[in-house]
Order: structure tokens, then sequence, then C-alpha cells
């Protein structure tokens, strides 16, 4: 009869199974129409079927200087953004490990267990005969012995993932585990481009301090000219004054940048996870990358798949999609099987009396929610919306892609032809000065003019030093926009 009963419940709980496998619930995810553009605006790249993009060019390989890829280096090693995110890979890994164990039937085994209650006459039981009957006594009105056993088991519990719940909840949890991948190439595509901009912002301050000596040097001669003048009785000393104002001007700016650059030096060593200290300098302005144009953009397509702040906000979409469908399972019943196998005795010398203390059981549970405050609706409610917020933050993410992109081509392109005309005015202003001074000494130009051009002269360098900075920062941008960096 025992064994009639045992064979129906597991031909039950095998055809509910079964049965209920073709009842999936939950929406399987399908990314979203992104509605991408062909090309960017503001595209002027030249393209080339052969190319590669941008955004596809190893760091080592995109910048040419050896000082400024050893502070990647040392970046990507010792910043504690890079350090926080591979932790946080290693926090996602052992959640993954963690929810494929759901899989498998949890068992737990008690090595010892002994129970002993007592009760008097007025306990609405009577003590157990058998318990005293064994050991020859009479059974006690007062304190006698209720319960007496002892006992050693394995039991196990399996719940049948019949709704996908489980299954969904390891989607979930390896979108975030690779989410944290995609974090991490992030914080890597970000540091790398503010080392480099901070490195070629050292290199073009470095520039202006030789840019302001040089003007100061020139405000030397021009003053010791004026000097003799005066001597000589051809110009006032308002001359003199004026003159050595510029000259001050242009020396003044050097205690100011090399204050800047010690500030940045220090920030580009907190940025590489180290102490504050000099830092070396390597090529010059005009080789610190290759912009050539034998190099794409790629499609904006391209930069969806490549940049990994994109593919961090779809494998978040993924993760809130699965979460709803767990939640959505979590209203359905659950299907239990658990077990258990030992030994258990009244008295502790028949403990491991085998077989008459040995026990089994078996037992299945099929639970389901009825009323629990609205509780399991509200949370799949709020997981559906939350998933809807996941796609509006994968679009939002896409557009601002696009846009970075477009922005940055733009600026690369107009900022070259700002530096054309920039050259141009730097040598405009230094004709200017050669034959102003050459006109002051023939007698030709009053000190004003000379005045007037020198500072013209130093205006134009600084402009020219900041320009080719901002031309480089805005590339750096465009390589940082199209997901370079994390190769």
């Amino acid at each position: 009869m025992r064994s009639k009963f045992l064979f129906g419940f597991f031909g039950l709980t095998l055809w509910i199974f079964f049965g209920i496998q073709g009842c999936k619930v939950g929406k399987k995810y399908v990314q979203p129409e992104l509605d991408l553009p062909e090309t960017y605006r503001g595209d002027t790249i030249a393209y080339f079927a052969d190319t590669i993009s941008i955004g596809r060019i190893d760091w080592r390989t995109f910048f040419q200087d050896t000082i400024l890829k050893d502070l990647i280096d040392s970046a990507l090693v010792n910043n504690n953004d890079m350090r926080t995110a591979l932790l946080n890979i290693e926090i996602a890994d052992q959640q993954v490990r963690q929810n494929r164990a759901n899989f498998l039937p949890s068992a737990e085994a008690r090595i010892a267990s002994a129970n002993r209650q007592w009760r008097s006459r007025d306990f609405i039981s009577a003590p157990p005969s058998k318990y005293y009957g064994d050991g020859g006594r009479e059974l006690p009105e007062n304190m006698y012995v209720l319960l007496s056993q002892f006992g050693t088991d394995i039991s196990f519990s399996w719940e049948l993932d019949i709704w996908g719940k489980i299954r969904n909840r390891q989607d979930m949890v390896v979108a975030d585990y690779l989410e944290t991948h995609e974090a991490r190439k992030a914080v890597q595509t970000d540091l790398i481009a503010r080392v480099a901009m901070g490195y070629f912002n050292l290199l073009m301050l470095d520039a202006k301090i030789e840019v302001a000596k040089r003007n100061v040097q020139l405000n030397d001669s021009t003053l010791q000219i004026i000097k003799l003048q005066y001597e000589a009785g051809e110009i006032t000393a308002l001359a003199i004054q004026q003159t050595e104002s510029q000259r001050l001007l242009a020396a003044s700016l050097v205690p100011e940048l090399e204050q800047e650059i010690a500030l940045q030096e220090n920030a580009l060593r907190v940025l590489a996870g180290e102490m504050p200290a000099r830092i070396g300098r390597g090529n010059s302005f005009n080789e610190l990358l290759d912009d050539a144009n034998d190099i794409s953009l790629g499609t904006p397509v391209e930069v969806i798949r490549n940049r990994p702040d994109i593919r961090s906000a779809e494998l978040q979409l993924i993760s809130a999609n699965a979460n709803a469908n767990v939640q959505q399972a979590m209203r359905y019943p659950a299907l239990t099987i658990g077990g258990t196998l030992g030994v258990n005795a009244m008295l502790p010398k028949n403990w491991f009396n085998i077989p008459g203390a040995l026990l089994g059981g078996i037992a299945g549970d099929i639970t389901a929610p009825i009323f629990q405050n609205r509780q399991l609706k509200t949370q799949y409610e709020i997981a559906r919306l939350e998933r809807d917020q996941a796609e509006i933050g994968l679009q939002q993410k896409v557009l601002e892609a696009v846009g970075e992109v477009s922005d940055a081509v733009i600026t690369v392109g107009k900022q070259r032809e700002q530096l054309e005309f920039a050259e141009q005015r730097v040598s405009n202003s230094a004709l200017a000065v050669r034959n102003a001074g050459l006109l002051f000494k023939s007698g030709y130009a009053s000190y004003l003019e000379v005045i007037t051009a020198q500072s013209n002269a130093l205006d134009s360098d600084l402009a020219l030093v900041e320009l080719r900075q901002q031309y480089l920062a805005s590339y750096i941008d465009l390589y940082r926009s199209l997901g370079g960096g994390w190769r």
C-alpha cells in the first residue's frame, strides 16, 4: 500500500513537472529598435575600404609617446577606480557561481540530535509506556519523560524550476557579471583619455613657458636699445617704463605657468596611482599621435558594438528583463521535493542499531501564493517598469554616443582649420616684430609700435600653443567617444 502511494506521488509530480514545462512565463529579451543614422553629422574624415575604425585601434598603437604610455600603464594597474572595477568583477563572478548551484538540490546533515522532554500529570498526554516498559519502571505521574529521541540524518530539498525562475535569475546574474566587465572597460577608456589629456596639457604648459621666456629675452633686448636712446635724449622715460611693463608681463607668466605645471604633474601622478612627483617629457606636439586621414570613424552601428558604456546599458536591460520574468514566476505555484535518511532511537544505546533505528522519508510540496498583501504583484509591476526604464536608458546612451561622436568630429575638423589660421598669425606676428625692430632702429617706427608688435606676438604664440592642445584633446575625445582605449 505504501509503495503504491509513493509511485502515485512520483507519477503525479512528474506529470505536473512535464506538463508545466510548456508554460514558461516571462518575455524573451529582444534588442529594441535604436533608430541609428547611417553616418555622423560633420563626418569629413576620409574613409578607405581597407582601413579600420579609430575606436578599434589599440591605445598602445594610437599613442606615440613612450612616457605617456608608461603613465597609462601605471594608471591601469594602480588607479583606484580600476582596482575597484576589478573587484566588482570578482564579486559578480561569485554571484554567478552561487546562482548556478541553485539548479542543484540542497542537502544538510545533522551529525547528532538529542531531544528529551518532561511533563507532569496535568498535561494532556500520558507518558510513553514503551519507554518506561523497556527500562522495567512504572509510569510516574509527575516529570515523566514524554519524548526521548536521539538521531543522525541527512536531508535534501530541491525546488524544480518549472516556471524558469532559477533560469531567469541565472540570466540576470550573468548579465550583471558581464556588465561589470563592460564597466571596467568604460573606466579604462575614460582613464586613458584623462591621462592623455593631462599629459598633453603638461606639454602645452611647457610650450607656453618657452614662449614667455623667449618673449622676456626679446623685451630685454628692446629695453636695452630704448635705454640707450633715452641716454642719448632721443626719447622720454615713459618709453622705458612702458617697455619694462611689457617685459614684466611676460616674466610674470613664468612662475604662474610653473605653478600650473607642478599641479598638473601632481594630478597626473595621483591619476596613475602614484605619489606626487615630477613627470618627464617625451615627444613634441607633432609626434604625440597619428592623426592621419588613413583611418575611418566607422558607422554608428559599429560604435554601438564598440562602446563599453552602451554595451553595459544593454546588459542592464537584459538583467532587468530577466528580473521581471523572475518576479512574474514568483506569483505562480512552486514544486519542491525533499527527503530524509538516517537513524533515530528512543534510547541512546539503540542510537545506531541497524536496521532497528533506521528512518527514511520523502515529501513533496506544491505551494502557491494566494494573498500576500499585493506584495508579489507590486514587485512584478516595479520590475516591469524598471525594465522599461532600462530600455529608455539604453536609447539615451545611444543618442548621447552618436551626439558625442558628431560633436568630436566637428570639433576636430574646425580646429584643424583654426590651426592653419593660428600658424599664419604667428608667422605674421614674428615678421611684424622683426620689421618693427628694424624700423625702430632706423628711426622710422616708435617704441610703441615695437611694444605692440611684441605683445601681439606673445598673444599669437600662446594662442597657437593652446589651440594645439585643444586639437589634441578633441582628437582624444573622438577616440574615446568611438569606444577606443579598452582593447
